[in-house]
């Protein structure tokens, strides 16, 4: 069975294990950092802004897609929206229902087909399970499929440009937002993952591109910004 070091971590703190360890993140621009897994338990009161104004903008039937341990999918249910939980890790997924969220699907985003939904909700950088810039125009189009006709997607990432100049490493060939990450917790590494983050400029490019309106609604002092798209209306 293949390791999952996220799960496990996120499993250690919902039994809030005296073994829990540090969950760590290795980085393909050369830094380790440390997690902080109580992030993903959160209360509302623990919300950053652009977390509230996303929030504040669902709207009808939502999927929250890379839930985690659930801390938006729970608000979002306590204020009585019909939300989903979407999971790709058994074992955070199995968090998510003990939790006591509604509906949980675990599966991966791009084989989720046959609902549909009014919001699709990417926080904490959700976006970026698209993995590099073609898997982000796949997230697009599979996105379309999904959405109501009054669908809207709701998300955030960051320009990470500033990245390269604090390690002091030379930008990739590839677009610099495409980087690896691989999760380390009680000494045991999973699989290296893609991860995608986006500046403003190479975004509103995409979504010009693949037929979206796109609107920037939020930016804080550490480049991260709030986005919300949706498709652009066909002409008659």
């Amino acid at each position: 069975m293949q390791a999952d070091p996220y799960g496990e971590a996120l499993l250690d703190i919902f039994h809030q294990s005296a073994t829990a360890e540090p969950l760590y993140l290795h980085t393909s621009y050369g830094d380790t950092d440390e997690m902080p897994v109580d992030v993903f338990f959160r209360d509302e009161d623990d919300f950053s802004e652009l977390e509230h104004i996303a929030l504040a903008l669902c709207d009808g039937r939502v999927m929250d897609v890379g839930a985690g341990a659930g801390a938006h999918t729970l608000y979002l249910q306590n204020k009585g929206f019909a939300v989903t939980g979407l999971e790709i890790s058994p074992t955070v997924a199995s968090i998510l229902l003990q939790r006591g969220v509604d509906d949980v699907i675990q599966g991966d985003f791009f084989e989720h087909e046959d609902s549909k939904y009014d919001t699709l909700l990417f926080l904490m950088n959700g976006i970026g399970l698209a993995g590099d810039i073609a898997g982000f125009r796949r997230l697009l189009q599979h996105s379309k499929k999904l959405l109501s006709e009054r669908g809207q997607l709701l998300f955030d990432t960051s320009n990470i440009s500033y990245l390269y100049e604090e390690f002091d490493i030379e930008k990739p060939d590839h677009y610099f937002g495409e980087i690896r990450y691989q999760y380390e917790y009680r000494n045991k590494k999973g699989s290296e993952f893609p991860w995608l983050y986006l500046d403003q400029e190479k975004l509103v490019e995409i979504a010009n591109e693949e037929g979206w309106v796109v609107q920037i609604l939020f930016e804080d002092e550490n480049d991260q910004y709030l986005v919300r798209m949706e498709p652009r209306a066909e002409s008659a």
